[in-house]
C-alpha cells in the first residue's frame, strides 16, 4: 500500500511540475501589457524593426523598392511581417487582410 501511495505522489508531483514549466514557457512569450503575442503575430514588431523584417521579406523579389514601401508601410501599421520571403500571411492578418481599392492584396 505504501509503494502504491509513493508512486502516485511521484507521478502528481511530475504532473505538477509539467504544467509549472508549460506556464513558465508561456509568460516568456507574454508581452508587459498582458496581450499575448505569438512570435510572428500582429503586434511582435516595433516600428524600428519594420525596415530589416521588410529588407528579408522583400529579399527575393526583383521588384524591391515597391516590395520594400509596402512591406513598411504595412508594418508600420500592423507592426507585423509574415516569415519567409512569400506566403505565411496567415501569421498576421491586419498585414493579410488590407487591401487596394480594387480589393487586391497591399501588403508584399
Amino acid at each position: 500500500m505504501a509503494r502504491f501511495s509513493l508512486l502516485t505522489s511521484a507521478f502528481l508531483i511530475v504532473c505538477a511540475m509539467s504544467v509549472l514549466v508549460a506556464t513558465a514557457s508561456v509568460q516568456l512569450t507574454t508581452k508587459t501589457d498582458d496581450t499575448y503575442h505569438p512570435t510572428g503575430g500582429e503586434g511582435s514588431l516595433t516600428p524600428q524593426e519594420c525596415p530589416k523584417a521588410c529588407d528579408y521579406r522583400c529579399s527575393a523579389t526583383s521588384h524591391k523598392e515597391p516590395c520594400l514601401f509596402f512591406c513598411n508601410m504595412c508594418c508600420n501599421k500592423c507592426l507585423c511581417v509574415p516569415s519567409g520571403t512569400y506566403g505565411n500571411k496567415e501569421e498576421c492578418p491586419c498585414y493579410n487582410n488590407w487591401t487596394t481599392q480594387e480589393g487586391k492584396p497591399k501588403c508584399p
